[in-house]
């Protein structure tokens, strides 16, 4: 049961810019550093905040930051971390029964109105950074936490779809990349990292969660903000790099910009991206560049090889399709990695 939300005025309450007092919370993000902890925790710094961070992937839960919280962020960026966030956030109220707990994420905007009716005291969806920074702002206030683009009990706000001022992410709020998924190669597991150059998605794909919050419209991040994150975590010791982009061929030109830089400046520096069939096709020319600058997969929602299936999808491609990008990246030199929709014969 939810305590009454708290606005957090009065002497009694605790001061959100001071240090720890937002903790960042994330439970599940594919074994990488989680991207939703250190966008938010740059933007939420970037507006004189001073958040804690704590990855529940990698670290045991803690009760003493949770303690001093008087705002817990939840990462939910996909559904494992949907069901994780939710037994965090009663671990939360345990310790902590009068903090403002908050989802934000893609599953956050999609799953709103349950997780209140689950103890959330709000939640943000889409380009959720901007609506998060004004909801610490107000609980700061003491004003209510009803801000443009969060959900609130009673309430229910669409997703927030504006265009973001990207800070470089605040990777040092997490723990080192020693700690998350490595990639073998040549019988070495090296430190690897991860970029989005991009968010959202162009398609609706009808078995995908993205077009229900996004409808079509996706927003680049801006290259030198790319870059600078790919600097970071080449410092901490990364050795290749996972755009984790939905689609990083949506916007090709701004795709080719960045890995172009990158292999300029980090010459044996590798990569791997998610696109569609369709884009493989499309832009079959750019394979060959891609693998030269070091791209050694390609990850691709190939859901099915029954065309009766892609169709009910509206995937945008065909069985033939599959065995026509197989080849393209093969002879470019790049794996083709597949994901398939679980439970179809």
């Amino acid at each position: 049961m939810r305590p009454e939300p708290s606005t957090l005025a009065g002497p009694a309450a605790p001061a959100l810019r001071e240090p720890g007092a937002i903790l960042l919370i994330s439970c599940y993000e594919l074994g990488r550093q989680p991207l939703g902890v250190a966008v938010a925790g740059a933007f939420l710094r970037r507006a004189g905040f001073a958040p804690a961070a704590l990855d529940l992937s990698v670290e045991p839960f803690d009760a003493a930051r949770v303690a001093r919280a008087g705002l817990v962020v939840i990462s939910v960026p996909m559904h494992t971390a949907l069901r994780l966030g939710l037994r965090a956030a009663a671990q939360v109220r345990a310790v902590n029964p009068g903090t403002h707990v908050c989802f934000h994420g893609l599953y956050a905007g999609l799953n709103a109105a349950w997780l209140m009716e689950h103890g959330a005291d709000s939640a943000i969806g889409g380009e959720s950074e901007g609506p998060l920074v004004a909801l610490a702002e107000a609980l700061t206030a003491g004003r209510p936490a009803a801000v443009a683009g969060a959900s609130v009990p009673g309430r229910v706000a669409p997703p927030h779809l504006a265009r973001l001022d990207f800070p470089a992410p605040a990777r040092e709020l997490l723990p080192p990349l020693a700690r998350y998924a490595r990639i073998e190669r040549d019988g070495r597991f090296d430190l690897a990292g991860s970029v989005e150059a991009s968010r959202g998605c162009r398609h609706r794909c009808l078995h995908c969660p993205i077009p229900p919050a996004y409808d079509g419209r996706f927003f680049v991040v801006p290259a030198e903000v790319v870059l600078a994150d790919v600097r970071h975590q080449v410092a901490m010791g990364a050795t290749h790099i996972t755009f984790a982009d939905p689609d990083f061929l949506n916007a090709p030109t701004h795709a080719l910009r960045i890995v172009r830089a990158l292999h300029a400046e980090f010459p044996v520096l590798s990569f791997d991206l998610t696109t569609k069939i369709e884009h493989v096709l499309e832009h079959r020319a750019l394979m060959p560049e891609l693998a030269a600058c070091g791209a050694l997969f390609v990850v691709s929602a190939v859901e099915s090889l029954s065309d009766t299936v892609l169709a009910h999808l509206e995937k945008g491609h065909t069985r033939a399709d599959v065995f026509a990008a197989l080849g393209i990246l093969r002879q470019a030199g790049i794996a083709l990695r597949p994901s398939l929709v679980s439970f179809t014969p």
